[in-house]
């Protein structure tokens, strides 16, 4: 199990430098909706719309397919290293939302939204 955890880790840190490059990084519609808490990031590893958030078709849309990537990004890399698709995400997730600055939204593991 500590052999698992010390990969997922390190698979964490892969995707993490995966997400941060261009190919798949947020638009301005979507780092503006971080900034005004309309959107965050989840204990899940996925982005998600704020509940109660007035989230527009456009900045929804992104959502989906930031999530789609993200999620081929989580699974071949848990694929690689053994771990789950779930394992990667969440420790991907503990790391983007410790990324999150004040104003910004995140989703803990019980499903409530804090802002920072």
């Amino acid at each position: 199990m500590k052999k698992t955890f010390i990969m997922g880790v390190a698979a964490a840190g892969l995707v993490l430098s995966t997400l941060m490059s261009p190919s798949l990084a947020a638009s301005a519609l979507v780092e503006n909706a971080k900034n005004n808490c309309i959107v965050g990031e989840q204990a899940d590893g996925y982005m998600g719309v704020v509940t109660g958030a007035d989230a527009s078709a456009d900045l929804r849309r992104e959502i989906r397919d930031i999530n789609q990537q993200r999620k081929a990004v989580y699974a071949n890399l848990a694929k690689r290293n053994g771990v789950t698709v779930e394992v990667t995400a969440a420790l991907t997730a503990e790391k983007l939302m410790n990324q999150a600055t004040r104003g910004q939204c995140i989703r803990d593991a019980s499903g409530v939204w804090i802002k920072r």
